[in-house]
């Protein structure tokens, strides 16, 4: 072993210990690792930029300010109100509309996206139905992954490698070369789980939000004594404040509830409900003035007449993602108060402003109606709510649905190429008014697109180090002698063991030189094999780690096993099929 191909490969380790435990952003990473290769030689700036600016990456950002405008502009909701009159009371007619609805669209929008736009009107259904969010969120996700697999755009993965292949003088993937394998696969999908959805998919009822978050603890009303020296306070600069005490609200004495703002101070016999530890309260009761009662606070204590409260999903295209609450002046822009974080199996209930916050995150949050509403105009948080439909914005919706159909038909027939179709596309979504200009910059997801263009710049160092070449060896020394399919079965594992820790188009670009290059060795045919790839790698359904599972894990309430118990089996039976097919539409020699 070389030390060019012993380097490429430590970095390959430490990029996967890095992607796993974000640490840093992925962008951060990449650009730390394409520098580390510039440094050492292996890759020039030529061969480290030139992806940067290559139509892939235009088609890719062309294609999230398209699907930007449809969220915009209410169309999903629009969907989900008709779904729900389809399917009348029919809870199993309405998962499967659920995932044929989800799959279509991720045929033609990155999956990841579509499961952030599909997450909001989901729940909004699921009220409707009275049916449980759980049961229908997790198979959602999985269509939106299996259903992008149909078109080169659905996903970044097959974007990421049909332009790797092109760079290394394959000819590039046709828009539907692949859709008769991802119909097949997810036709398969949607039937396995319609025909288990009541065994495998959990259903969790819903609680009110204090049990569901357990921060019933962390809540208190106090009492605001005649002599107390908290009278005349400012709310937000009060002796309360400075401990680390939120004030929630206020009722007067007179019944009138008082809405905590700049403006607002304390005055005799308020009852003020409290979020903190209750140490702190006890530390500073005598001090302060006030008066500590024992009643049970529940979700209505902490609503009353003008408050109420909602969860809002942080999407990958929140600005945020790797920030806090406090240092985005989230309670000041948006005049609510985040009462808790859901992440994963854990809540978070104390020092919520100093939290970074990461994708996936769930906000329960306490405002006016008025200013919950006024979080749906940020793009990166989906509020679960009922649905609302836009009828004036509706209207732009179809014509932006048709402009995107416009740009499929004419990049599908290669009347012109296809990065140009839907960049033209992106462009008339703004002439319309479906989305504005300032917010075009704001809709693309600049970390992804570094991200792809960065792996696969380090795909070019593995084959000019020789790191392919040594790993084809390695695999097919241990695989070859039991045949060209045990060798294609190992790559389609491999690259679904690697899209846990990191995203499908990474995974999927570190694994690709190396299987072109043993496929070279075994002189079988490298498309073959760059397909079955692609193909495993958005089908990992087995653990929540898929940006798409990651979105509806808060929301569905989901444990990790819930997604071994319904997604192992499923992505069994898909890796089965894929090798199978595979080599029936794309011959091996």
């Amino acid at each position: 072993m070389t030390i060019q191909i012993a380097l490429v490969l430590g970095l390959l380790i430490v990029a996967i210990i890095l992607f796993a435990s974000e640490k840093f952003s992925i962008d951060v990473v990449t650009i730390g690792l394409l520098l580390i290769l510039i440094f050492s030689g292996i890759l020039t700036p030529q061969d480290t930029f030139k992806n940067f600016s290559s139509d892939f990456m235009v088609l890719l950002a062309s294609i999230f300010v398209i699907t930007g405008a449809m969220s915009d502009t209410g169309m999903l909701d629009t969907i989900g109100e008709r779904l729900v009159k389809i399917s009348g009371k029919n809870q199993t007619l309405f998962i499967i509309n659920v995932m044929i609805i989800t799959s279509i669209i991720s045929t033609f929008m990155n999956n990841t996206t579509t499961a952030a736009l599909m997450v909001g009107p989901v729940m909004g259904m699921c009220r409707k139905m009275n049916i449980s969010p759980s049961r229908v969120l997790m198979p959602m996700a999985f269509s939106s992954m299996v259903g992008g697999n149909c078109t080169i755009i659905s996903t970044s993965t097959n974007i990421a490698v049909s332009g790797y292949i092109t760079n290394i003088g394959m000819p590039p993937l046709g828009f539907y070369e692949i859709f008769y394998l991802g119909a097949i696969t997810t036709v398969v999908a949607i039937v396995y789980m319609a025909l288990t959805w009541k065994w495998i998919f959990p259903d969790y009822k819903h609680e009110s939000f204090i049990e569901e978050y357990k921060i019933r603890e962390y809540f208190s009303e106090i009492f605001i004594t005649k002599n107390s020296r908290l009278i005349g306070q400012s709310i937000f600069s009060s002796d309360l404040s400075k401990q680390d005490i939120r004030i929630l609200k206020i009722v007067r004495k007179d019944d009138r509830e008082v809405i905590p703002d700049a403006h607002a101070v304390f005055q005799p016999e308020d009852v003020v409900l409290v979020e903190c530890k209750l140490d702190n309260l006890i530390r500073v009761k005598e001090a302060s003035g006030i008066e500590l009662r024992g009643d049970v606070i529940t979700d209505t204590k902490i609503t009353g007449n003008k408050m109420k409260l909602a969860e809002a999903l942080i999407t990958p295209a929140s600005n945020l993602v790797g920030r806090t609450l406090k240092d985005s002046g989230f309670r000041q822009r948006y005049n609510v108060v985040v009462l808790a974080i859901h992440r994963f199996n854990e809540n978070i209930a104390t020092k919520i402003g100093s939290t970074i916050l990461k994708t996936g995150d769930l906000l329960l949050m306490q405002g006016t109606e008025e200013s919950i509403n006024s979080l749906r105009q940020n793009k990166g948080l989906t509020v679960l709510d009922d649905i609302k439909v836009n009828l004036f914005r509706r209207r732009k919706g179809i014509l932006t649905v048709l402009i995107f159909i416009a740009a499929v038909i004419v990049g599908s027939f290669e009347w012109i190429p296809l990065s140009v179709a839907f960049l033209s596309a992106a462009l008339f979504t703004v002439m319309v008014g479906a989305v504005k200009p300032e917010q075009v910059y704001r809709l693309i997801d600049w970390r992804l697109l570094i991200l792809i263009a960065g792996m696969s710049a380090f795909g070019v160092a593995m084959e000019k180090s020789g790191a392919a070449q040594y790993l084809a060896d390695k695999i097919t020394s241990i695989f070859g002698s039991m045949g060209d399919m045990a060798v294609l079965s190992a790559f389609c594992v491999l690259v679904i063991f690697l899209t846990q820790p990191m995203s499908n188009a990474a995974a999927a670009l570190v694994i690709l030189p190396v299987a072109i290059k043993a496929a070279e060795q075994m002189h079988v045919n490298p498309r073959t094999f760059a397909i079955a790839i692609m193909m495993s790698a958005s089908i990992s359904l087995a653990t929540p780690f898929e940006p798409a599972s990651v979105l509806v894990y808060g929301p569905g309430k989901y444990r990790f096993m819930d997604f071994i118990k319904a997604g192992l089996p499923l992505t069994i039976i898909l890796v089965i099929i894929t090798v199978l097919l595979v080599p029936v539409f794309w011959p091996l020699k």
